[in-house]
């Protein structure tokens, strides 16, 4: 078995050098979908874009005041948790954060710090939330991605919006779709791995459960009852812990920070963590990834990563 341990690292030593970079590389003008298939897609590699949105008016639109006017009396959807982090491990538990139905001028109120309210929000939302609860501000922005819809021939399966308080972060996680994340104002620091240290990153199964915030503030753990466990990375790559999880220190991530008016594009399957600065406006272009050779064979090293693990 450890010889297999051994040649798992050696792969992901050899992916390291043999196609990606010591930093995301930036762009100073958008990719052709030619460029983006030969360079980006293919080899399944991120990069950052300077200036990628500067045309969108929510560049310059999207202050408090212009939100505050376009959307403020619609009910929208907030994750509320005691510690900023949503769908993470917590004490045992892959807990999801408390989901609130709340005006958008009084999140608003939150984020500007006009009122005090206890945990941490966010607007986070997947499944499209932009296109299904803030309509209004849609002429504001693209709506798709030119060029990668050229290349992969579809439009987006979901455009998100994103807005929260600096506490909120998204923990260690992959998605299976090519993201796009378009930051409007502020910024986002992202922590990403390739798909070739799977064999480092624990995954643990873990009892689903949500926050619930009682009258007084405090929040109480409440387990989702009859659902299967969770498969989660219990790892925080900010702390992690090399005692219970010595292979994550054969990772070798990579750090990145996109500002206003910049975009990331990040490969599905891509490991990543996210942190952001306080009142930080990013929509996320989800597009569904081809589950052609490169997804197979992610999933082979995943089987042979839980075999190993289970021995």
């Amino acid at each position: 078995m450890q010889t297999v341990r051994e040649s798992l690292r050696r792969v992901a030593q050899e992916a390291r050098e043999l196609y990606l970079n010591d930093s995301v590389p930036y762009l100073d003008q958008s990719p052709t979908p030619l460029e983006l298939q030969r360079s980006w897609l293919c080899p399944n590699k991120p990069f950052i874009v300077r200036n990628a949105i500067s045309h969108w008016p929510a560049v310059s639109k999207w202050t408090a005041s212009y939100l505050r006017e376009m959307v403020g009396k619609q009910l929208v959807s907030v994750a509320v948790t005691p510690n900023g982090y949503a769908d993470a491990v917590h004490e045992g538990r892959f807990v999801m954060p408390e989901e609130r139905r709340m005006p958008f001028a009084d999140f608003l109120d939150i984020i500007e710090r006009k009122r005090t309210a206890s945990g941490v929000f966010y607007v986070q939302k997947q499944c499209s939330n932009l296109t299904e609860e803030f309509p209004q501000l849609l002429p504001d922005i693209d709506p798709h991605i030119l060029w990668m819809s050229e290349a992969l021939g579809k439009v987006p399966d979901a455009v998100n919006f994103w807005l929260g308080e600096s506490a909120a972060v998204t923990s260690l996680h992959k998605d299976h779709y090519e993201n796009l994340y378009c930051v409007v104002s502020g910024e986002k620091h992202f922590i990403l791995l390739p798909p070739t240290d799977r064999p480092f990153i624990p995954y643990e199964f873990f009892q689903p459960a949500t926050y619930k915030v009682n009258e007084d503030g405090s929040f109480d753990v409440i387990d989702v009852q009859n659902a299967e466990k969770v498969p989660w990375i219990p790892l925080d790559p900010l702390n992690p812990d090399l005692g219970l999880y010595p292979e994550y220190s054969h990772a070798r991530p990579l750090h990145c920070t996109v500002r206003a008016g910049e975009m990331l594009y990040l490969p599905s399957l891509w490991f990543h963590h996210v942190q952001q600065s306080h009142g930080c406006i990013a929509v996320n272009f989800w597009y569904d990834m081809e589950y052609d050779i490169k997804y197979n064979y992610f999933q082979f090293l995943d089987a042979i990563t839980k075999a190993m693990n289970t021995v």
